[in-house]
């Protein structure tokens, strides 16, 4: 795979998406998917790494370079549609996945529902969503709908610097991270604004889900992955927040689990090149696919 990267786009019925593409046509066709409030610059420590395959990372509608929604626009199913119609515009039939964290969730919902489309999906310190039960609707909806009236109405922070828009993103995000993996994620994620720089993120995505799968539902998307499936679990990640997550995750025995000491953003920090040995591994046995340069 090539050291460097090149910017593309792609213009969908609703939307542009922009993304970053690593290698050439000929290697296995693999989506990457960030976390949320990350971009497609989650990938730049990894994707140099990564042999014979062709890595398109999007930046996710609302995220990085991509167009933004209309109100109530983001859900996990709709930003996996986005990934359907961008494989569609690749001429991509079969391809497989590399998600991180809210990416990693999308991945699953993906490989659980298409089994035929998706040769394998790796996931990196993610896997299922946040979930509530039938009972707590109305209060999730409640919280979503009161959410929404503000949002017009509160401004975006402007910095007049890059660099202290870095280091609001190391001290205020709701993980811990890097400065270096920070810088990544962080430049490509402004625009100027009134002699500085604040956030490109549609402020949308701050809002509360209107509604929740339920545990039974996160579950049986996970249990109904046929296809090849890794997570990658730092030690020192979001899931280790929630134990009763943590269980869950080991009862599926069909995901290859590795675990490594590190935090939620690994593989953009001083584990990426374990992290991208265990990811060449992974596509390495996927069945071969032929890809289209997109």
């Amino acid at each position: 795979m090539t050291l460097t990267s090149r910017e593309v786009r792609f213009s969908l019925p609703s939307l542009e998406v922009a993304g970053k593409v690593w290698g050439e046509p000929g290697g296995i066709p693999v989506i990457g998917l960030h976390g949320w409030l990350d971009n497609a610059a989650t990938f730049d420590h990894i994707a140099p790494a990564l042999k014979g395959v062709q890595l398109v990372a999007l930046d996710l509608p609302g995220h990085g370079l991509s167009d933004h929604l209309p109100m109530a626009g983001y859900s996990l199913w709709q930003q996996a549609s986005t990934v359907l119609q961008v494989a569609e515009d690749l001429g991509w039939e079969r391809f497989a996945l590399l998600g991180h964290s809210m990416g990693a969730i999308i991945s699953g919902i993906l490989t659980g529902s298409l089994p035929e489309r998706i040769i394998g999906a790796a996931m990196i310190d993610g896997l299922m969503p946040f979930t509530s039960e039938p009972d707590d609707a109305p209060r999730q909806m409640a919280r979503f709908f009161t959410s929404s009236l503000a949002v017009g109405n509160k401004r975006k922070p402007v910095y007049d610097s890059v660099e202290k828009a870095i280091s609001a993103r190391v001290l205020g995000g709701t993980t811990s991270i890097a400065r270096e993996a920070a810088s990544s994620l962080v430049e490509r994620g402004l625009m100027p604004d009134h002699g500085g720089w604040t956030w490109r993120t549609d402020p949308q995505l701050m809002l509360p889900s209107p509604l929740r799968f339920t545990n039974k539902h996160a579950e049986s998307f996970i249990e109904a992955i046929s296809s090849p499936a890794m997570l990658v679990l730092a030690n020192q990640g979001v899931m280790h927040e929630h134990p009763q997550v943590l269980d869950r995750i080991e009862r599926f025995k069909h995901i290859q689990l590795h675990k490594m000491d590190g935090g939620h953003h690994l593989h953009l920090e001083a584990q990426a090149p374990d992290v991208a040995a265990l990811l060449n591994d992974f596509y390495a046995a996927l069945p071969k696919v032929d890809s289209s340069a997109p």
